[in-house]
């Protein structure tokens, strides 16, 4: 995966505005693959998408500069990665295999387009390493104050019911596929050690925190989830599945609350520091339940288990927890990643 770092170069191009919307298309579809279930790609008003049992599953999401990334941070590569991945994850958490992306992208009219083209080349690799045969179908650009990317991402469940989060039951084993915390530990680094003394991120500092901690800074910026483990899952019987972008504590009690039912995690299944397993946010892992019983498929780890409780309440170890995580309204403080 490329990782160019960010830069403080000088302009080197024209601006999304000096261009104008057609020639700014001209020179980012071509770096964009329409995948294999495209039937008709970019270039009409729609595009038109095979779904071969005639049920598709979609989902959508939002990035903006400032609550969801900083320029300072992250290379436009980056972005269209991680634009990417977060939406792939919500696909595959229902069971399906990911087809298709729809994108559009507001930015400002001074915005270089060397930066879509970026963004564009993220899209484009990140699919290719997440989700292959998945691809870019169309979408559209806009003018904004400030730089957004939005995503709808569609998937094919083969013929398979999708797996609900409403599903976990009593006596399920509770397991997780993916990073747990690395993304939090790369942002808090960032704020950390790449801001200027005003709290503003800083670029030149940026490189020294991407020179000393490489993997971290990427779980945040870049993350690789583990796309493909879900249709693993639904193969295997999972009776409950999402995706993990607002921290494990947060998410699980999403399906405890769903299914009725209460989780308990089992501490020492979550790695060193429980808290951080369960607080971090962003690493967009799978949780998912299976029969107690059944043979839980790799990558998937045994985290805990279902029991009978107050829907919605977690445990670790038996003893109650809170559901801390990311929240983009009480959770934003004006300097969120």
């Amino acid at each position: 995966m490329e990782d160019p770092a960010p830069t403080d170069a000088p302009r080197t191009g024209p601006t999304v505005g000096e261009l104008g919307e057609s020639a700014v298309l001209a020179r980012i579809l071509p770096r964009l693959h329409p995948g294999d279930a495209a039937i008709l790609g970019a270039g009409d008003d729609a595009a038109v998408v095979a779904a071969a049992d005639g049920r598709f599953v979609v989902t959508t999401d939002l990035m903006v500069h400032g609550p969801d990334f900083r320029l300072a941070w992250s290379t436009p590569f980056e972005l269209g990665w991680k634009a990417a991945a977060t939406n792939l994850t919500d696909v595959a958490a229902m069971g399906a295999r990911p087809t298709a992306l729809v994108v559009a992208i507001a930015a400002p009219p001074t915005t270089e387009v060397s930066v879509l083209e970026g963004i564009a080349d993220g899209f484009r690799e990140g699919l290719a390493a997440l989700a292959p045969g998945a691809g870019v179908v169309g979408g559209d650009l806009s003018a904004s104050p400030v730089l957004m990317i939005a995503v709808t991402a569609f998937g094919d469940l083969d013929g398979r019911a999708p797996v609900l989060r409403s599903g976990a039951r009593v006596g399920d084993v509770v397991a997780h596929a993916g990073a747990r915390g690395a993304a939090a530990q790369g942002l808090a680094l960032l704020f950390a050690e790449a801001t200027d003394a005003s709290g503003e991120p800083d670029r030149l500092a940026t490189r020294g925190v991407r020179e000393r901690h490489p993997q971290l800074v990427r779980a945040q910026l870049a993350p690789e989830p583990p796309v493909s483990a879900g249709v693993v899952a639904a193969l295997a019987g999972a009776t409950s599945m999402l995706d993990v972008s607002d921290g494990l504590a947060r998410d699980a009690r999403r399906i405890a609350e769903a299914s009725g039912v209460g989780l308990d995690f089992d501490g020492a299944a979550l790695g060193p520091d429980p808290r951080l397993a369960l607080a971090g946010a962003e690493d967009h892992g799978l949780l998912a339940t299976f029969p107690r019983g059944s043979a839980v498929p790799a990558p998937f780890e045994v985290i805990g288990r279902v029991i009978e409780a107050a829907p919605g309440e977690l445990r670790v170890d038996g003893r109650d927890v809170g559901s801390d995580g990311w929240d983009p309204y009480s959770g934003w403080d004006g300097r969120a990643g």
